[in-house]
């Protein structure tokens, strides 16, 4: 049982090659961190089965009170949620914590759940599964999260 980044020893088919007018950036992006290897950028977690869970991005990193949370550990608990149908959390700059949490939350249709209601109920389900530093202070509900050209 392990866990760290995820970097792949060998090249294969589909593998990206350079970045376009920056094969500098490619190379201290993906060649650098781990020589001899293709960092991916994603954390990961091998059991002693070996089996493979990825954890997330690795730079998706908040630090709230000195607590290095990965977001994706966070949007795992909230889509938990019977209300929940996706989110997406992200850190915001904190007078006295230095990062919090915002948390953006898309609703399964006719959940019938306010925004007060939703936002104590994941608050304090984060508080268990997780610590209570990692709760929310902001639950903003939205209609639907932006998404890359791969999803």
């Amino acid at each position: 049982n392990i866990s760290g980044a995820l970097c792949i020893s060998q090249a294969w088919p589909g593998m990206a090659r350079t970045i376009y007018n920056d094969h500098k950036r490619f190379l201290e992006t993906y060649l650098t961190p781990y020589p001899g290897f293709f960092f991916t950028g994603d954390g990961v977690y091998r059991t002693s089965e070996g089996y493979y869970q990825l954890t997330g991005r690795l730079d998706d990193i908040i630090n709230i009170s000195g607590h290095r949370l990965g977001t994706t550990e966070v949007e795992d608990v909230v889509n938990h949620h019977v209300a929940v149908a996706e989110s997406a959390v992200i850190g915001y700059p904190h007078e006295i914590k230095g990062e919090g949490a915002y948390a953006f939350v898309v609703l399964k249709k006719d959940s019938g759940y306010t925004q007060e209601t939703l936002t104590a109920e994941l608050r304090e389900l984060i508080s268990k599964k997780i610590a209570k530093y990692a709760a929310p202070e902001y639950v903003q509900v939205t209609h639907r999260l932006p998404k890359t050209r791969s999803g």
